[in-house]
């Protein structure tokens, strides 16, 4: 473990590095972050070995930076703001999300020829949203205006969309297929449990963190906090039901974010940034890792068909929910290129797709796993660029000129 731990500190100043590198040529250093984790990961060099990404410790330490990489989103949900727009961003919600489902879903129905059943699973899957590597990019180049203030509270419902449609869907395809019925409360308890222990611990976090106090105890309390919110998550994860501790971490850090004032908070975040900033390094370290460089050149027609159809969905649903709800033309315009990044939540889908299918339809449960990998490699780099791309031709990236890294998160 403590081998481990040396390691993992070492991918992280290499992903450090490794991104600034990729600042030099305009490019976000989320990229470098993705890249490092892919050469140094099990497909490549090996040195971030399989052994190591399936170890119980680094599980906790994953679940931990989840949890501290939510405050990212959370911190942001305060109420009497999202009154102002809370309509208008379940409307672009709403239409982005289920928009691309459609489109996915027929393109593999009709220009595939695939069962219908299984082209909603690629629909479910492709719903969902990384919301981790477009918030980066907010931080990193401190973007700021309507599309970045909207994207960061539609995170978060993104992720509850996505959970609520893919459960919904395979619980339908597995029950197509084996006669039984589909268990709509589990489902719903995938998106209630999670907020329910965010919130409770946020609760009694927040009763503790409301009196100011310097910045080496403003840590202490925060990191033991998180901590213990991560725990409590993981034990109901494995004795209860799997539940997201990145929305564990978005509940935790709103309720927080909403009992403190509004100078204390700026005091949390102002200690615990450097610490959010090396969790999210690391998330997505550990995200690029399984991603295997190999599959770009062995990418066919389905990977094609898969990311053209849901970038279609994902920008034409921002659009129109953004026109409906009268949301600014900057919004309308280029929200939906901030919302490409998707591996993290695309891969856990497929995880699960792939283990309900194999035992009933092992040949779509191979199609699937193929496909959507190969597109992970793929449209995750391409994503990273073009969201940074969004909020460039918004406006809301003042300068090209890097920000220095203690203050990318700040």
């Amino acid at each position: 473990m403590i081998k481990g731990i040396i390691l993992l500190t070492v991918f992280v100043v290499i992903a450090f590095f490794v991104g600034k590198l990729v600042t030099k040529v305009k490019l976000p250093s989320i990229l470098g972050w993705l890249l490092t984790g892919m050469i140094i990961g099990p497909h490549a060099l090996n040195w971030m070995t399989q052994g190591l990404l399936d170890s119980n410790w680094f599980h906790i330490l994953s679940n931990v930076g989840e949890v501290t990489a939510g405050m990212l989103i959370g911190t942001e949900l305060i109420l009497r703001e999202i009154k102002k727009s809370g309509k208008q961003i379940v409307t672009i919600t709403i239409f982005e999300g289920l928009i691309t489902f459609i489109i996915v879903a027929i393109a593999f129905f009709f220009v595939e020829d695939i069962p219908m059943s299984i082209a909603l699973i690629f629909g479910g899957i492709a719903l969902a949203t990384a919301p981790a590597p477009s918030l980066s990019i907010v931080r990193e180049y401190k973007a700021n205006g309507p599309v970045a203030k909207t994207l960061i509270p539609l995170a978060a419902l993104d992720d509850i969309l996505a959970v609520i449609v893919f459960f919904l869907v395979i619980g339908g395809v597995s029950s197509m297929y084996t006669g039984g019925r589909i268990q709509i409360l589990p489902i719903l308890m995938m998106v209630i449990l999670p907020m329910v222990v965010g919130g409770i611990t946020g609760y009694i976090s927040g009763k503790i963190l409301r009196k100011s106090c310097d910045k080496k105890e403003t840590i202490i309390k925060n990191m033991l906090l998180i901590i213990v919110t991560a725990m409590i998550g993981r034990f109901v994860s494995q004795n209860i039901l799997e539940i997201n501790l990145l929305l564990v971490g978005i509940a935790f850090s709103a309720v927080i974010a909403n009992m403190v004032s509004e100078e204390r908070l700026k005091e949390i975040m102002g200690a615990m940034n450097p610490i959010i900033a090396v969790a999210l390094m690391l998330m997505i370290v550990a995200l690029g890792a399984p991603l295997d460089y190999h599959l770009i050149l062995g990418a066919g027609a389905l990977t094609a068909v898969y990311i053209i159809a849901r970038a279609i969905g994902k920008i034409l649903g921002a659009y129109l929910g953004g026109k409906i709800s009268k949301a600014d033309k900057n919004v309308c315009k280029y929200l939906g290129l901030s919302l490409l990044p998707h591996s993290g939540v695309s891969l856990l889908f497929t995880g699960i797709a792939v283990t309900t299918l194999l035992p009933i339809a092992p040949e779509y449960a191979t199609m699937i796993q193929g496909t959507i990998a190969a597109a992970a490699v793929i449209n995750e780099i391409i994503a990273v660029f073009l969201a940074k791309q969004a909020f460039k031709m918004a406006g809301e990236i003042k300068s090209e000129k890097q920000i220095p890294d203690s203050k990318v998160v700040s």
